[in-house]
């Protein structure tokens, strides 16, 4: 037997992609060496912000959006709630020099983007601020994008429910089964697992943090940087009611580079908060999966008590992800430089679950049709030839 397409590595963008494939052809098979949603990789934490005027640059705008069509198709589909609207909450400082994402720029772009696309948005002043959203501490001058349709994504089910489509579509899944290695031949592209082997026309490999591997020996060897990331949980001091999805938005202070979300786990459940650190790359192998006191108090210390009012510094819970890190926080979505038949999709950089969908579909048809109705340029690899030694 020969699949049309292999997908290996099940997460964000890879179950999107076999949920899109599922859509045209029975004959694909799905591939993750773990069993998807897990704790190990970029796609858990409850909650990921959605939202449709992208700081990241204008190019990723379409991808939001195709996404959120996806979401509410799936929704009607599984009857499942996949994305929750809460309005989004952008603050910094106009004409910034922070870096987000290794891009700087990233309110004034959101704001830019947002008047390009036609995004319902308001510009609240710092006075605006202060009385709109009590939960929240504001400095001086602080600007504000407020985006009606932005709100969060609840990853582990986004995922549960693209394979569950796909299979009843008839694909095939096979999990905790880990690919060994990958070669082209004639008779199509061969894949072997721990397991046995497999025979496809196409290969799509969306292994997140475990992509840097497959290119090993081409020109992007060192291209992908891995990056340990926490998530932190905070409870609930004061006024519970304030910081509920009804009542306070998802959020990112990108000049304080601090994102969070509403309480969404009930009153003992506490609030999400996150920043990213960039210091030491990583591995999935050697990344050290447990948070310490030390680092908890340090990020209620410096983001957490300047940030938002009424939260306790006590701990919740907390977890680690990983972010596979390109060096101008774009994504890779390209053939591979050695083999023609076999697709590469990194949708990482930290802002991918938002896009997976639209990705995913992408794939799909570049897999299917040799094209895709979306710009890809920005992600191909020759994109990154100034960063390749």
């Amino acid at each position: 037997m020969i699949f049309d397409a292999i997908v290996v590595g099940l997460g964000a963008v890879g179950s999107a992609a076999l949920y899109q494939l599922s859509k045209e052809t029975p004959n694909v098979l799905g591939l993750d060496q773990f069993a998807p949603p897990h704790t190990l990789g970029s796609t858990h934490g409850d909650t990921r912000i959605t939202r449709q005027a992208i700081g990241e640059g204008a190019h990723f705008v379409p991808l939001a959006l195709r996404s959120y069509q996806i979401w509410r198709e799936l929704e009607q589909q599984s009857a499942e709630q996949l994305l929750t609207i809460t309005g989004g909450l952008f603050v910094g400082q106009q004409n910034s020099v922070v870096r987000t994402r290794n891009k700087t720029g990233w309110l004034d772009t959101t704001i830019q983007a947002a008047g390009q696309f036609g995004i319902p948005h308001r510009i609240l002043d710092t006075l605006t601020l202060r009385q709109e959203f009590p939960q929240f501490q504001f400095r001086p001058n602080d600007v504000g994008y407020y985006e009606q349709e932005a709100g969060f994504l609840q990853p582990e089910r986004c995922v549960s429910v693209q394979l569950e489509e796909a299979r009843k579509n008839g694909v095939t899944i096979r999990t905790n089964e880990r690919m060994v290695s990958f070669k082209s031949t004639e008779a199509g592209i061969i894949i072997q697992t721990d397991q046995t082997a497999y025979r496809t026309r196409k290969l799509i490999l969306t292994t997140g943090a475990w992509l840097a591997e497959s290119l090993r020996g081409t020109p992007y060897a060192h291209l992908l940087r891995v990056y340990r990331q926490v998530l932190y949980w905070f409870a609930v001091q004061d006024n519970y009611s304030q910081y509920t999805p009804g009542k306070m938005p998802v959020f990112i202070f990108s000049d304080r580079d601090v994102y969070g979300f509403p309480a969404v786990n009930g009153q003992d459940g506490g609030i999400k908060l996150a920043t990213e650190t960039y210091e030491h790359p990583t591995s999935p192998s050697a990344v050290n999966r447990t948070v310490s006191n030390a680092e908890t108090q340090l990020m209620y210390e410096k983001f957490v008590a300047p940030t938002l009012s009424g939260i306790s510094p006590a701990c919740v819970k907390s977890a680690v992800c990983l972010y596979t890190m390109t060096p101008n926080g774009n994504f890779i979505i390209d053939q591979h430089p050695a083999y023609p038949d076999v697709l590469l999709a990194s949708a990482c950089s930290g802002h991918g679950f938002k896009h997976s969908a639209a990705v995913g579909q992408i794939l799909a048809e570049l897999t299917l049709t040799g094209r895709t109705r979306f710009t890809t340029k920005p992600f191909q690899l020759t994109s990154f030839s100034a960063f390749v030694k």
